[in-house]
Order: structure tokens, then C-alpha cells, then sequence
């Protein structure tokens, strides 16, 4: 047995890619125990879940939908997804934990509604204003969590919690005062030339979405990497997550690097904030945070922190989510299924540390020679 664990989850090379493959799988492993004791079948479940997210052909369509519409629906509830996650893998480089995306996400999408999303501004400036704008009041936030943390060594998972609550809290009051729709109950709506996704697009006898930042977000992706993995300043602030101590005494700024690195993150998280409040959806619900930037947290950790492991395990933890209502409907379940699922992937995930070493350890005992890598 342990030599099958070393042979599965040992080797320097792709060692964190497999642990993360290993928790995927023990996660949908659970779910389907869980289905089947319930009398499902797991696997037609999985299936609609691809189904739901525009993966597989559904047995039937409404008008002018079909699998392509699906998928682009996808897309757009994965691009906010892809950024918030980043937002969470830059701050964990740092040696911080940013759980309060969703709070930069609020003030993003809440600062770019009223100020370009009710305007009569034409899209193309009202487009590119909003993402600005976006990400000024994201990054505004971080950098306030990550000043609280070197100025007065404030935890920022505590700072981030207040935060979160602070801000749902001022924006639910202006919300209702000034911006509240009697009808839906929540913000109303931005403008269609302010909004980041086209909606009811028509062509080939469809009607579908497209979201306009998906492309940038892979682009982003990439640059979070290069900037990490390839200068001098994602040096520095991974350099300064491994140990502050050492990175002190190498001439590193601790202080500059940890308002830095929430400072990015904050970036990131509006620009998850804009893309699902003036994209995804048209308008804020008030006094809810979205659950999007605690999922971000898992989809980071199954990524490693990295860039582009983030998008990978982005789109994973998008087919649970956004294949759920598909899967309830189908399978008679209960759509906080995909969340059991999700719950499963961040615990494991979140033991990856723990799981390397005792892979560590099992290789040790196994040939007592070798020397085991710690990095």
C-alpha cells in the first residue's frame, strides 16, 4: 500500500499536479457514495453536470438554444471565476490568505455600477471605464487589509471577514435607498452599454451570451504567471511568503511587498467584481456577499497558487457549480450537492502540504537513502 501511494503521489516532477488530481478524485469519489445512497447513479449525475455546463448535448433544448449556447453561458459565469481565483493564488504566493474577495468584488461591482453602469455613457467608453474603475476599488481594498497586517500585525483573515461585512452592510443601505428595483429586488440594472457580457446575441438561429473579458482573462492569467515566476517583483513577494525572515535579511522590503501582493490581489478581485456584477449578472443583491470569492479560495488551493493551474481547476469548480441546477432537475438532488462536492475538493486540497511530507516520509522509509526534496 505505501509503495502505491509513493509510485501515485511521490516524484519531484508534477508532485503537486497529482495530489490535486488525487483530491479531485477522492472528492467525486464521496459524491458518489453520497448519490448512490440515495439511490442515484453517480455517473448520470457527473453527466449532467457536463450537460448543465454545455460539455455534453442535453436530450432537449428550448427555442433557439442548443449545446453551444450552453456553453457559452459556461464561459461567462467561469471568467469572474478565473480572476478571483488569481486574486487568491497572488496573496497565498505572498504568504497571505485573502478571504475577502468577495468584499473586493462588492465594491468593485457596487463602485462601477453607480458610477458608469447608470450613466448614458456609449460603450466603448463606458466598457473599459467600468473595468477601470473595477479594479481601482478592489486594489483600494487590499492594499487597506494588507496595511492593516504590516502596520498592526492585524490578521488579515480577521480584517477580511470585517470588511466583507462592513461593505455588504453600506452598500445593502445604498442600495435600498437609492438604487433598489421594487420589482426584482435588487440594484437596478446597469445599462447594456456598460455591461461586460452581450446578451441575446442572434445568430445561426441561436440566441446566446458572450462575454467580453474571457479572452482577457486568459490573458491575465498568463501575465500573473510571467510576472511571478519571471521578475524581479514576484520574486521578492514569493521570496517573502516563504520566510520573512530571510527575506529581511536578503534586502527585501517585507512591507512593501505584502501591501503589494493584497494590493494586486485586490486588482484581480475587481476585476472578478466587474465581470460578475456589470457582466455575469446586471445587478448587486443586497445584503449578500457572493459566494464566488469563497470558492475562489478552492479553486486556488487545487491550482497550487499557480496561474495557470488556477484556470484549469477554475473550470472544473465552474461545471459543479454552474451544471448543478441541470443535475437537481434531472436527478431529483438537491442543487447543495455540487456544494458537498466543492467542500471535499478544498479539504483536500487544503491538505496538500500534509500529504506531500507524508509522502516525504513514506519515500524515507521505503529507501532510507534517498534524499527527499522539501521545496
Amino acid at each position: 500500500m505505501k509503495k502505491l501511494i509513493v509510485k501515485l503521489l511521490g516524484g519531484e516532477k508534477l508532485r503537486m499536479a497529482r495530489i490535486s488530481l488525487f483530491a479531485i478524485l477522492v472528492s467525486l469519489i464521496v459524491g458518489a457514495v453520497i448519490l448512490l445512497a440515495i439511490g442515484k447513479n453517480p455517473l448520470s449525475a457527473y453527466g449532467n453536470l457536463l450537460q448543465g455546463s454545455g460539455f455534453l448535448p442535453k436530450s432537449s433544448y428550448a427555442g433557439r438554444q442548443n449545446m453551444f449556447t450552453d456553453l457559452m453561458s459556461f464561459l461567462d459565469a467561469l471568467t469572474p471565476m478565473i480572476f478571483a481565483s488569481l486574486a487568491v493564488a497572488v496573496a497565498l504566493r505572498a504568504g497571505l490568505f485573502n478571504i475577502g474577495v468577495s468584499g473586493m468584488m462588492l465594491a468593485a461591482g457596487f463602485a462601477a455600477s453607480v458610477t458608469v453602469g447608470h450613466s448614458a455613457l456609449a460603450a466603448p467608453i463606458a466598457k473599459p471605464l467600468a473595468v477601470i474603475i473595477g479594479i481601482a476599488a478592489g486594489a483600494v481594498v487590499g492594499a487597506l487589509i494588507g496595511w492593516l497586517k504590516y502596520r498592526f500585525n492585524i490578521n488579515e483573515v480577521v480584517s477580511s471577514i470585517m470588511i466583507n461585512y462592513i461593505l455588504m452592510y453600506v452598500f445593502t443601505f445604498y442600495i435600498n435607498t437609492f438604487f433598489l428595483d421594487p420589482i426584482s429586488r435588487q440594484s437596478i440594472a446597469i445599462t447594456d452599454a456598460s455591461r461586460l457580457t452581450l446578451t441575446n446575441v442572434q445568430a445561426f438561429g441561436l440566441k446566446f451570451n458572450i462575454p467580453l473579458a474571457f479572452v482577457f482573462a486568459l490573458i491575465t492569467a498568463a501575465a500573473v504567471g510571467f510576472m511571478m515566476n519571471r521578475t524581479t517583483m514576484g520574486f521578492e513577494i514569493k521570496a517573502v511568503g516563504l520566510s520573512r525572515r530571510a527575506a529581511r535579511y536578503a534586502g527585501i522590503s517585507i512591507s512593501k511587498n505584502m501591501i503589494l501582493s493584497m494590493t494586486i490581489s485586490g486588482g484581480l478581485a475587481g476585476l472578478a467584481g466587474v465581470t460578475y456584477f456589470c457582466g455575469y449578472f446586471a445587478s448587486i443583491q443586497p445584503g449578500v456577499v457572493p459566494s464566488m470569492g469563497f470558492n475562489a479560495i478552492a479553486v486556488a488551493l487545487l491550482g497550487n497558487s499557480d496561474p495557470i493551474g488556477c484556470v484549469f481547476s477554475s473550470v472544473l469548480v465552474t461545471i459543479i457549480s454552474k451544471g448543478s441546477i441541470y443535475m437537481s432537475s434531472q436527478q431529483g438532488v438537491e442543487v447543495e450537492m455540487s456544494d458537498l462536492i466543492t467542500s471535499v475538493i478544498l479539504i483536500f486540497a487544503a491538505c496538500s502540504e500534509f500529504l506531500r511530507m507524508y509522502v516525504d516520509k513514506l519515500s524515507m522509509e521505503l529507501d532510507p537513502g534517498r534524499e527527499v526534496s522539501r521545496t
